[in-house]
């Protein structure tokens, strides 16, 4: 298949490199080899290090992820500014009239569908885990409060609310929307390969055909396995702590092995039936169980203190946005380090995957739309669904209702816990669980597609049994982690995603100067 759009031939940049020109077949396999075989490799290396010696890898990932996060604060918090405002300058200047495409091009999938699969690929499940216990965390103190405000006050009620919108919000979809928008321009616009590498051709030309550009798909390849994997195995331990809660099912390795086989056997049936069958089916269902149960919880909720909570989140939002963004003189080091850094590391340790997986279903958007869309439709849609939740649980907290009265106690079980302190508990439980185990299962099936790309060197169209063996090896990889170490093998994974996402950081900042000269370079095709 190719990446070409129908008028691609007068817009394209003069490159000799053929999608798939290097790659090798072997076992059923049509991969690039250099990175393919470096990726493997490394990523081998790491998980049998953290399965052999999980305290020791932990101590050791732990410690690189600290120094990045400590010495590098600056430079995240910086970067992350820098990517909200690049992406809101593109949707006022005359370049965001450029089709994604071309001029004739036209979107590939209905605007729900487009969104509902940005948004499951994006955050869906974060959404799941931390809507309760992050807002929880931030008003009683947990592990620091935001701004230094005092703990179980109106003002930490406000701050609680903002903060947890604000590591939700305009930040993360900014990160994703550079790399997404850079994709599919030079893959549809100017004729290059679906992958990483083809953002930078504007910069280093045919140089990113060879070891440059090996070394950002590895380093792409690398945080995306990793980041699936732990997800994977921490979305298993919030599952079954779920299943103990409601059917009061034993929370053990075994039952979280079986979960995870139960996630990766869905999502090789839905990675095999492909884009449409697959990924495409399962986000539509995905916003219509979630809207479904964010209503639910409207009706049979405190429905006052949800609305309330709405403008309390869009206030605390829009009155801190400045303040959080801060990084000179910053007090709150526990929460600054331990929340706002480390998720602008893992949102960019994200980057590839979930950026890839946009680019490829927004084919035929301008890139006014396009920014639009990724940056302010997720945002208010998280809104809602943090008033209603997290709503819900402050109104617990602030009333001494339920297990959540004495603040939270196991993140993986505070949903679960709110949902214990409402009508019809059973049901919304199981709806929630549900809704957690598709949310992976998208995840893990559009992960699958993406590391498939990127290791078939921007191959769209490589064998099925391809994409069958990337969503195996996750679900594999995940087991043995918990097998082998548990929480230290998981932790020690994650830390290495999070570490990569300090040069990947760098990698971004470049990627805007080449988009800019790319975007540029078209603009006199407007209309045309």
């Amino acid at each position: 298949m190719s990446n070409k759009s129908p008028d691609a031939s007068r817009e394209e940049y003069n490159t000799s490199y053929k999608v798939g020109q290097d790659n090798v077949q072997f076992l059923g396999l049509d991969v690039h080899n250099p990175v393919f075989g470096t990726s493997a490799l490394i990523i081998f290396a790491f998980i049998i290090g953290s399965i052999w010696f999980p305290a020791d890898a932990k101590e050791m990932l732990m410690g690189a992820r600290g120094w990045s996060i400590n010495n590098f604060d600056w430079f995240f918090m910086i970067s992350g500014n820098l990517f909200v405002l690049f992406c809101l300058a593109l949707i006022f200047l005359p370049m965001g009239k450029i089709r994604l495409g071309g001029n004739q091009a036209k979107p590939e999938h209905s605007t729900i569908t487009w969104f509902s699969m940005l948004f499951a690929a994006g955050m869906g499940i974060g959404l799941m885990f931390w809507s309760v216990a992050e807002p929880v965390a931030y008003y009683t103190g947990w592990y620091g409060t935001p701004l230094n405000v005092a703990a179980n006050t109106p003002e930490a009620e406000s701050l609680a609310m903002g903060a947890t919108m604000f590591h939700w919000g305009l930040h993360p979809w900014a990160i994703y929307a550079v790399v997404a928008l850079s994709l599919a321009f030079f893959a549809y616009n100017k004729g290059l390969p679906l992958t990483i590498r083809s953002a930078f051709y504007p910069l280093f030309g045919e140089k990113v055909w060879g070891m440059i550009g090996h070394f950002i798909d590895i380093l792409a390849v690398i945080a995306t396995i990793f980041g699936l994997a732990t997800s994977l195995g921490f979305g298993a331990q919030q599952a079954t702590s779920g299943l103990n809660f409601l059917f009061d099912i034993p929370n053990t390795l075994t039952t979280q092995i079986v979960v995870i086989c139960a996630v990766t056997a869905v999502a090789i049936i839905s990675v095999a039936r492909g884009l449409e069958g697959g990924v495409k089916l399962l986000s539509n269902i995905n916003m219509i169980i979630a809207g479904l149960l964010a209503l639910f919880i409207v009706i049979i909720g405190n429905t006052g203190a949800i609305f309330g909570a709405v403008g309390t989140l869009l206030l605390g939002y829009i009155e801190n946005i400045i303040p959080l963004s801060n990084w000179i003189g910053r007090e709150d080091e526990t929460f600054y380090h331990g929340w706002t850094v480390f998720y602008w590391a893992w949102w960019i340790s994200w980057s590839p995957f979930v950026g890839m997986f946009i680019a490829r279903v927004s084919r035929g958007r301008t890139v006014r739309e396009f920014l639009i869309a990724v940056l302010l439709v997720p945002t208010l849609v998280s809104v809602i669904w943090m008033a209603i939740f997290g709503g819900s649980a402050l109104d617990q907290v602030q009333n001494g209702v339920g297990a959540l009265a004495g603040g939270l106690t196991d993140a993986s079980l505070a949903m679960f816990q709110m949902f214990g302190s409402l009508p019809l508990t059973s049901v919304i439980s199981f709806i929630g669980i549900v809704l957690v185990l598709v949310f992976f299962v998208t995840s893990s099936d559009s992960g699958s597609l993406v590391i498939d790309g990127i290791t078939a060197g921007g191959k769209t169209d490589a064998p099925m049994t391809q994409r069958i063996f990337w969503a195996v090896l996750e679900g594999i990889i995940a087991i043995a982690l918990l097998v082998g170490g548990g929480s230290d093998a998981l932790g020690a994974i994650q830390a290495a995603a999070i570490t990569i996402g300090l040069p990947f950081t760098l990698l971004m900042l470049i990627m805007c100067l080449s988009l800019y000269k790319g975007l540029r370079s078209d603009l006199h095709l407007v209309g045309k």
